[in-house]
């Protein structure tokens, strides 16, 4: 299958600094990806290098097969068939929400244009705004008039920099979902990035995490959630708590409890038995058991939709205690509660490295 999108070895170099190293991804036409990472860790430069507001040092981008950006062929960025939504907007404040959405449509004749603007405004609940001004809306209207101003000259690519964040959360999720659908019925590519995991899982086919310029692993939300490759992608998406562990053989000890039937790659051959890793522990790989071998306490209680949310720590003060362990119940339990807890048995994540405490 061809590609829409195929990013090489790109690299980028601002005033000696490295921003971007090594980043090679490729998407097909239809595909979105999301752009996950810490502040700073490079998204937003690489959607301004893909969109042809950065110059790359290094590296090529292809699109759509035929145009090939290197540092022999640096396109402007009005060739590219690229269209970007700034995270301030970028709306021209002498034209109304009508003009500001048309205002790349100057190819289309009338008729077509004024169908497609209607259409968008319809989609993004911009019609009874048609006629106002930018200064006139509110944040999240506003960055729905950039998306629709986006979207209109259909792009091959669309390249969107926390396009939700002013948006309020009942609305959210609404149009998540509409503009994903409007996307995926034009076939149009899509880049975003975002700070909010949720979002990614909502809204995108594929996931790229990222930190200092690189990017750690990239894939399906599914696969990337299920089997991330190193500590900072599973602590960045936060699928859960980091406890310590040691391996013994097929076992490992943890606070709570053994584990068993532990593949040896888990353990990460290699590692001495005396070796401490940190073992990845979801919310549903916790069992509390009714007994009296109690061995965490209840240091945290809040309310969450998906019930209580606790954390704990354990009660055994040894080289394996930990003092941040989080799970939800719908069962009421007191702070400072002792409970006896279970790790069920499942396919083990450790890493060698420890996240920051």
């Amino acid at each position: 299958m061809t590609h829409l999108i195929d990013i090489q070895q790109l690299a980028v170099k601002l005033q000696n600094k490295t921003i971007l190293s090594d980043v090679s991804l490729s998407l097909e036409a239809g595909d979105i990806l999301g752009l996950v990472g810490p502040s700073g860790c490079g998204k937003t430069t690489l959607l301004n290098t893909i969109a042809g507001f950065i110059e790359q040092s290094a590296g090529k981008i292809v699109i759509d097969e035929k145009m090939q950006i290197d540092l022999t062929n640096l396109v402007a960025p009005e060739e590219r068939n690229v269209g970007m939504i700034f995270q301030d907007y970028a709306l021209f404040p002498h034209l109304t929400i009508r003009e500001n959405i048309g205002f790349g449509l100057f190819n289309l004749d009338k008729a077509t244009c004024n169908s497609r603007v209607t259409e968008l405004m319809s989609l993004l609940k911009l019609t009874e705004l048609a006629e106002r001004y930018p200064h006139q809306l509110s944040g999240g209207q506003q960055q729905r008039v950039a998306i629709a101003r986006a979207l209109a000259p259909q792009p091959k690519i669309i390249l969107l920099d926390e396009p939700f964040s002013n948006i309020d959360a009942r609305l959210r999720n609404e149009l998540m979902i509409e503009i994903r659908q409007l996307l995926k019925s034009l076939n149009m590519t899509a880049i975003f990035v975002t700070h909010n995991k949720d979002e990614v899982f909502t809204f995108a086919d594929k996931v790229a995490v990222m930190s200092e310029g690189r990017i750690l692993q990239f894939g399906s939300p599914v696969l990337v959630s299920q089997q991330p490759n190193s500590w900072q992608v599973a602590d960045f998406l936060q699928l859960g708590s980091w406890i310590p562990v040691k391996c013994n053989g097929d076992s490992a000890e943890t606070a709570i409890g053994s584990l068993t039937d532990v593949h040896t790659e888990n353990c990460q051959t290699g590692k001495t038995e005396s070796s401490i890793m940190s073992l990845l522990v979801k919310p549903q790989h916790i069992r509390i058991e009714n007994n009296e071998n109690v061995n965490v306490e209840i240091n945290h209680v809040g309310i969450t939709e998906q019930g209580y949310h606790y954390i704990v720590s354990s009660l055994n003060r040894t080289d394996l205690s930990f003092d941040r362990l989080s799970f939800y119940s719908h069962d009421v339990f007191q702070l400072g509660q002792q409970l006896a807890f279970e790790i069920i048995h499942h396919e083990y994540l450790m890493f060698d490295q420890a996240p920051p405490r």
